[in-house]
């Protein structure tokens, strides 16, 4: 597929803001990468709604634009003109667009100071927004299981959660329902339990579907980080060096890996 004007900016948006999930498109076969650039794009966007204003209204609006974009691909309906909501329409099935509405409901959290009321909202935020982005690009790609992808997900958006907490902090949010250090390792073990499950059933997700797993290739190193030194969560400091983060996503891409 050429790229056309709409699919360079979300490549550029994506390079941009999700400098990791930019690598991982890259490290994907070609003919995958306008699909993951859109999705990447897409997610980007959504999440930058709750921000757009210091006015909880205004930002209930941004979030609301995103989901009344995934109502109208699920009804097969005219998108507004954009240029992330206009391939998205293109390329998502109707049928994955339904994942729209709950991962831009998840994203209403990000608009307010509240806390997670249990570790069952906490999840559902998680399975929403990682675990739904995930499942649109894999079932995008090729046949796969959901349960398994999801279970990945939970673990890959675990690790992208914990090296976001202290600018979630900065910005007075309350991220985590057990801040302590020993209630971080428990969570960390709960998203690398999820991994290796998933793992397990590892042939349930076809070939074509496992590139967008790509995306979580340094979760289980950064996980693991968390259960030896939790302190690095609130210090900011969870991460690879540049070397091992290439060379991991090399393998992996390489090998099927995932």
């Amino acid at each position: 597929m050429q790229f056309d004007a709409d699919l360079t900016a979300c490549a550029e948006l994506v390079q941009k803001g999700d400098p990791d999930r930019f690598l991982a498109t890259m490290a994907a076969p070609a003919e995958a990468r306008p699909l993951l650039f859109v999705l990447y794009a897409f997610n980007i966007e959504l999440a930058r709604a709750p921000w757009a204003s210091q006015e909880s209204m205004i930002a209930e609006m941004r979030v609301q634009w995103w989901r009344d974009v995934g109502a109208e691909i699920a009804a097969g309906r005219p998108v507004r003109r954009h240029f992330v909501a206009t391939p998205l329409a293109r390329m998502l099935k109707p049928e994955l667009a339904g994942c729209i509405d709950g991962m831009a409901e998840a994203r209403r959290w990000d608009i307010y100071k509240d806390g997670f009321e249990d570790e069952a909202a906490f999840d559902s935020y998680i399975e929403r927004t990682s675990g739904s982005l995930m499942w649109m690009a894999a079932a995008s790609l090729g046949p796969a299981e959901e349960a398994v992808v999801r279970g990945f997900a939970y673990g890959a958006g675990i690790a992208g959660w914990l090296r976001a907490i202290p600018g979630l902090e900065a910005q007075k949010r309350i991220p985590l329902v057990d801040g302590t250090l020993e209630g971080v390792q428990a969570l960390a073990r709960k998203g690398l339990e999820n991994i290796e499950k998933a793992r397990r059933n590892s042939r349930s997700v076809s070939k074509q579907a496992r590139v967008a797993l790509l995306s979580g290739w340094q979760a289980e190193a950064l996980l693991k980080q968390v259960i030896r030194q939790p302190e690095r969560v609130a210090q900011g400091t969870l991460g690879q060096s540049e070397f091992r983060r290439r060379t991991g996503l090399m393998w992996r891409a390489a090998s099927g890996r995932w």
